[in-house]
This record gives C-alpha cells, structure tokens and sequence, in this order.
C-alpha cells in the first residue's frame, strides 16, 4: 500500500499572530519530526498555509499543534480541507503568496 493509500493529505489555512513569530520555521521542525511531506508559507493575507501530508494520525496531531503554534503566535482560527499528495517526500518553506 502507498503512503497516498495508507495517509491523508489536506490544506491548512492559520490566522492570527502567525507572521514573524517564526511560524514557518516551526511548522517546518515539527513537521519533519512527524515524518511528514509537504510546504508552508506565508500568505500575503497575513495568514500561514500549509500542506501536509503522511500517515493520519500525524497529520492530525500536527493540526492539534498548529492550533497553538510556537510560543509567540496566537491562533485565532485554523480550517483545513482535504487536498490532493503534494509532491515529493520532503517538508519545505516557500516563499509568500
């Protein structure tokens, strides 16, 4: 079985405090010790999205996590949606959109 079988995938939307507060980069450790695929940036919206993909009880936990964020951030709402096997294994900051 794969890991697109066997996992879940979705799009994460962050709002709040999220901005240079080191969101990203925490989303990026986090994300990687979960052994997860998938991208985060900053939004020009203000807001944090995110990509994740892998095995769903890590998916969900790291969504538990991006609830709270690292220290500095304050989440005021978080949605996500199912979404499509973002390519490639690895987990990546990109650059605002």
């Amino acid at each position: 079985m794969s890991a697109e079988e066997d996992g879940r995938a979705v799009r994460v939307v962050i709002e709040g405090r999220v901005q240079g507060v080191g969101f990203r980069a925490w989303v990026v450790r986090r994300a990687t010790g979960l052994g997860l695929a998938g991208w985060v940036r900053n939004r020009s919206d203000g807001a944090v999205e995110a990509a994740l993909a892998g095995p769903a009880a890590a998916v969900e936990a790291m969504l538990a996590d991006c609830r709270k964020g690292p220290p500095a951030a304050e989440v005021s709402r978080l949605s996500s949606e199912a979404t499509g096997w973002p390519v490639g294994n690895g987990f990546e900051q990109r650059p605002t959109a």
